[in-house]
């Protein structure tokens, strides 16, 4: 018979050949040290050789079991899951604001100001519930903050399509804000999944669902909208939620969460599952257990090993969400006047028109919406293709530096197709750099504050949100040029703090736990000698 042994030590990546597969022996390659699952012959009687008479002797850590384990089948399913997070509860609900204002703009007759408020309302929702369901999950699980904020957001969502005046559907889109606030969680939970190798690509390929929301979005309201009207459209729109909240009982809570509460049995458990639909081995050993009751707490974000990182992160997230939401706005601005420098003269007759005036979308509209959406995949495709390779802090500054590069050389008087490529390609930077914020920030915190980390940082960017639409349409009306110097100053600075972050993440292992030493975490898992397996201290059986 054959006895498998695994001799465990820390890990960094793990790498296996379709040789390795077919001959039944699997080498795991650790950061300069080899450790190999040997079959050994035993003979019966035989004794078992001293140098395995106790394999568990070693330790592991959580991180170390998804590095060996590696992606595969368990990773798909958790893909397509957070993905159908992204889809449904973030890009299609955000899409409903630009088909919902001008309807109810012209069935309602309302006022600009109220039309404009039906937007802010649920970018105060987001604003003010970040970092509570932060808080919540890290506090009590990440599938729990996850599957309270979609099953909040559902329940209010379907109740907007019954709403029978304004100030109705005003109070129940900002309770529907409140619960989106929690749809970043889901990236907290998906990116604890991952291996090293495998985190900065599938987080950044979940923009891909964000454009499958909101082309889904638009093609539903083309069918809906003509016949059923927006009532029906919300509560369409809604249904894909139930979808996910289903889904959501296959989710295994978070394992670097349980290891963080205490909860070894479920961690080692839900690391078996991956491993088995996997079809990898697990780790032998004793899982390393770093308990930590004081979790989610705001002050662990200002300590002095986060202080900088968390202030530079809330900038920079400000900026990303000013800058992006900012150029939609400015675009159809642009689009309509045909050329920056004509803008001017079309806002004073626009002026003089009636606040009640009104005009239904048309299929060019959507066609053209259809279109905006389109642009943001080149922006993911070239953070893709460089995120790994000149690190986050310097992605993240490149896409801020090409934005305020083409802000500035909106002041030339370009023709439209020239304005057409301009503002494709700051579309593009900047979407990419808002995805390359979503990879480097879970990253940079450890177990016990990621999802409040996370939270916080998506909370400042409504507040770009929010105060946006008064500098692209309010100051616009005043100075384009000084608009446009704004929106370049606010990202060049943006570029600058990315570059003054205190830690590159690329190539670095998601810490445990906030209380281990601090020295060890900023070289990586590297810095352990080769041949050196950790002591038992600290683990339980």
């Amino acid at each position: 018979r054959i006895l498998r042994v695994v001799k465990f030590r820390r890990t960094g990546e793990s790498s296996r050949s379709d040789e390795d597969v077919v001959s039944g022996e699997h080498e795991i390659q650790i950061e300069g040290v080899r450790t190999e699952l040997e079959p050994v012959e035993l003979e019966d009687g035989a004794a078992v050789p001293k140098e395995f008479a106790n394999p568990t002797d070693d330790t592991f850590m959580v991180e170390d079991a998804v590095e060996a384990i590696g992606f595969g089948k368990f990773q798909w399913k958790l893909s397509v899951i957070t993905g159908l997070a992204w889809a449904s509860n973030y890009a299609m609900e955000m899409m409903i604001l630009s088909i919902l204002a001008p309807q109810l703009h012209c069935e309602w007759r309302l006022p600009s100001w109220q039309v404009a408020l039906l937007t802010s309302v649920v970018f105060v929702g987001m604003m003010s519930s970040s970092t509570l369901w932060g808080n919540i999950s890290d506090q009590y699980g990440r599938k729990t903050g996850l599957k309270i904020s979609v099953l909040w957001t559902l329940y209010y969502g379907i109740l907007s399509g019954f709403a029978p005046v304004y100030s109705w559907i005003l109070v129940l889109r900002g309770l529907v804000g409140f619960g989106i606030g929690g749809v970043p969680q889901s990236v907290t939970l998906y990116a604890e999944f991952l291996p090293m190798k495998a985190r900065a690509k599938c987080i950044l390929l979940i923009e891909v669902f964000w454009a499958i929301g909101t082309v889904f979005e638009v093609l539903l309201a083309v069918l809906v909208m003509p016949t059923l009207g927006w009532r029906w459209l919300l509560i369409l729109s809604a249904l894909p939620l139930l979808l996910f909240a289903v889904l959501c009982f296959w989710l295994p809570e978070s394992a670097r969460y349980d290891v963080l509460s205490g909860n070894q049995e479920k961690a080692i458990a839900t690391l078996k599952r991956i491993a088995t639909e996997n079809g990898a081995p697990m780790p032998l050993g004793k899982l390393i257990i770093s308990r930590q009751e004081d979790r989610g707490k705001m002050k662990d974000l200002f300590t002095p090993h986060f202080r900088w990182t968390t202030l530079l992160l809330w900038f920079i997230w400000f900026s990303n969400a000013f800058s992006y939401y900012g150029l939609v706005l400015l675009t159809t601005e642009f689009f309509q006047a045909g050329d920056v420098c004509s803008i001017s003269s079309r806002r004073k007759e626009v002026k003089a028109k009636c606040s009640l005036t009104c005009e239904y979308l048309k299929e060019e509209d959507y066609t053209d919406l259809l279109w905006t959406t389109l642009s943001e995949f080149p922006g993911v495709l070239v953070t893709l293709w460089i995120i790994d390779r000149i690190g986050r802090k310097k992605t993240m500054a490149l896409s801020f530096f090409v934005f305020s590069f083409c802000s500035l050389l909106l002041f030339l008087c370009v023709g439209r197709n020239v304005l057409t490529v301009l503002l494709f390609i700051a579309r593009a930077f900047i979407s990419g750099g808002f995805q390359a914020a979503y990879v480097y920030t879970p990253e940079v915190y450890p177990t016990a504050t990621r999802a409040l980390g996370l939270g916080t940082c998506s909370g400042m960017a409504r507040v770009g949100a929010l105060i946006t639409p008064f500098i692209a349409q309010v100051m616009l009306e005043s100075s384009v040029y000084l608009t446009l110097v704004v929106y370049s100053g606010c990202c060049l600075l943006a570029a600058v703090a990315s570059c003054f972050l205190p830690i590159e993440t690329k190539g670095r292992g998601l810490q445990e736990s906030s209380h281990r030493e601090w020295g060890q975490e900023m070289v990586g898992r590297g810095s352990h000698s080769p041949g050196v397996t950790r002591s038992n201290s600290g683990s339980q059986e």
